[in-house]
């Protein structure tokens, strides 16, 4: 999963780099796992902008990923690992021995023809989900639950894991990939190994358009702006606002905390992030 850059015949090329896409084995999805996905533009369900700068991008189907892994004592087979343009990381398409196929997360080091098993009795190899409570510590996991049967919430995007540092009292202390320590009950599952596509970080966009491929807009600055559109805007020449950053509603941001102050997840985290 190497990055390939580009030579520099345009101001954009320089800096663009894309992933070689060495290990995807299928370009084209699997139909029966599509669904449409209508695009939003940053609107709720009244009409009104409640995330600015989106809108535009290139068209998508939705990939239905299987991050429950329910198919207990069932073996599947790796069939392809395929492009997916709503996350991060690379997908996987199972087979199963009943004949049903799903997508999962595709962790690194997961190849076609490697055969995967979900349920208590599965061994600790990449790629089968396990409980917490028959998982040993120290072991790389993602795709970890926070209810049991819920499937799986933390640890999703490409490159990270996390692992299991102790566990106490029908509970697994889990050190997530910000280095917060949190607190999962036992029966919880968790899938083997660490989210593949490890270079995503490396990836330089660029150029704007190809964020607006992406669906993002462009950001305007606040003190760019003038008084009657954001607080910090307006000014004799250049100006830094003159204020603490706001949003244009007025509200601080930029390290404001927005956690509510008595969360009832508080009790469950041992170590904070930061």
């Amino acid at each position: 999963m190497p990055v390939k850059g580009f030579r520099p015949t345009t101001p954009s090329q320089r800096y663009k780099t894309v992933s070689t896409f060495e290990e995807i084995t299928k370009t084209k999805p699997e139909k029966a796992l599509l669904v449409p996905l209508h695009k939003k533009a940053g609107r709720n369900n009244t009409g009104r902008i409640t995330a600015r700068r989106r809108g535009g991008g290139h068209k998508r189907f939705y990939r239905i990923v299987d991050f429950k892994r329910d198919k207990h004592g069932i073996p599947a087979t790796v069939s392809a690992i395929e492009y997916d343009p709503n996350r991060s990381s690379r997908i996987a398409l199972l087979t199963y021995a009943d004949g049903e196929k799903r997508y999962i997360l595709a962790p690194d080091g997961l190849q076609v023809g490697n055969r995967v098993l979900a349920g208590e009795g599965a061994d600790i190899v990449v790629g089968n989900v396990l409980p917490l409570s028959k998982i040993p510590p120290g072991t790389e996991i993602h795709n970890i639950e926070l209810k049991p049967g819920r499937g799986g919430q933390l640890v999703r995007c490409a490159g990270t894991a996390a692992q299991i540092a102790a566990k106490e009292g029908g509970y697994a202390q889990v050190r997530l990939p910000s280095g917060e320590i949190r607190m999962i009950r036992l029966e919880c599952h968790a899938t083997i190994g660490k989210v593949g596509n490890l270079d995503h970080t490396n990836i330089s966009i660029g150029k704007a358009g190809r964020s607006r491929w992406m669906g993002r807009r462009p950001k305007v600055r606040g003190v760019a702006m003038n008084p009657v559109d954001h607080p910090m805007g307006g000014g004799e020449g250049k100006s830094s606002g003159g204020r603490h950053p706001t949003t244009p509603w007025g509200k601080p941001t930029k390290g404001y905390k927005t956690r509510k102050k008595r969360n009832r997840s508080d009790s469950m985290i041992i170590k904070r992030r930061k």
